[in-house]
């Protein structure tokens, strides 16, 4: 049987060529999507990050009305409440930063002196840069306004400085503020074990409960007395937005592909039938039975099927590799091969 299917084959080449084509377009397709659709969710996540946190803890006695003018809160609470949220079971949570900001005065004008703690994530990168003791990050205008430069070394609040960034230009209060680690701020502030803000992302995320804020303030009630929550409604929906556009993208344009591609291998497998009813009729004369008459066609795809799996993995992961790195830039290393799929 495998000798008349190997037969078949070398008769009819070109419609074994276009019926491998098939499978082939089919998982590479297939194959280059899911491989980049990995990277797409990374990449989507980093975009959606630089939108900024949606989750913002703070003192229980702050002033609203003051919190959403000078953009911080003016009390604190101790320092601590960071690692009892990072250490409670049950929340979720990304990006888990605790800072402390308040407003100075130096060589004249005002600046937001702001402290960034390393992020809670694990293994997740940071949302803010990696700042070490003793250097500053400084504000767009800031740096304008006294020519500063990197490698300059400055003095604030009586504590020296040295200059590793100076940043470009943003367009918010970020060009007024000098950012440094945590601890240089609280000390430099003399607010030892303090902050007044922690920000998180998708802390209970919101397609998991419609009053996931409400769920998550009743939590923080209990672990963090003196903090309330307030959620950035409109970041957070964002965010949660686009997330589900990305999925939905990939979950219809992957079936689309391979569902097309079968059509025409479907198509070429009757037209083959229809081409041998003559070898069929002759073979039938010759005592072999249903069985055994489509084992030849089902023979033939299985070869076409290993075929068009083998190499379509091959040129689905090199399409992958080579166009998700131009479309993916910020999660090109993301973009790898997944060899489980070739099974």
């Amino acid at each position: 049987m495998l000798i008349l299917v190997l037969k078949e084959i070398v008769h009819r080449k070109t419609h074994f060529f276009l019926s491998a084509l098939s499978v082939i377009v089919a998982v590479a397709l297939f194959v280059s999507c899911f491989t980049m659709g990995t990277a797409s969710k990374h990449e989507t996540s980093r975009l959606m990050r630089e939108m900024g946190f949606n989750l913002r803890i703070i003192p229980k006695d702050t002033d609203m009305a003051n919190f959403w003018s000078v953009g911080f809160s003016e009390v604190t609470m101790p320092h601590e409440y960071i690692d009892r949220i990072s250490d409670y079971p049950g929340i979720s949570y990304e990006h888990l930063t605790a800072t402390l900001q308040q407003r100075v005065r130096w060589r004249g004008i005002d600046l937001i002196l702001t402290g960034f703690s390393s992020s809670v994530t694990g293994k997740k990168k940071p949302m803010v840069y990696e700042i070490e003791s003793g250097k500053i990050h400084v504000g767009y205008e800031i740096s304008k306004k006294f020519n500063l430069e990197r490698g300059q070394k400055i003095t604030i609040l009586g504590y020296d400085f040295l200059i590793e960034r100076c940043l470009p230009e943003s367009g918010s209060a970020d060009d007024v503020r000098v950012q440094m680690l945590l601890s240089d701020a609280q000390k430099a502030l003399d607010l030892q074990g303090r902050i007044n803000e922690i920000r998180a992302i998708d802390c209970l995320c919101l397609e998991q409960s419609e009053d996931a804020i409400g769920m998550l303030r009743s939590e923080l009630e209990r672990i963090l007395p003196t903090a309330k929550v307030t959620q950035v409604k409109s970041v957070a929906k964002a965010r949660n937005d686009q997330r589900k556009m990305a999925n939905k993208y990939f979950v219809f344009i992957i079936p689309v592909v391979v569902i097309g591609c079968l059509v025409w291998l479907g198509m070429m497998m009757v037209t083959n039938v229809r081409d041998r009813h003559a070898e069929i009729g002759l073979m039938r004369a010759l005592g072999y039975g249903s069985s055994k008459i489509a084992l030849l066609f089902l023979g033939k795809s299985v070869i076409i099927g290993l075929i068009g799996a083998l190499f379509g993995f091959l040129l689905g992961t090199y399409l992958a590799l080579r166009i998700g790195p131009m479309i993916f830039r910020l999660t090109a290393n993301q973009v790898y091969p997944m060899y489980s799929l070739l099974v």
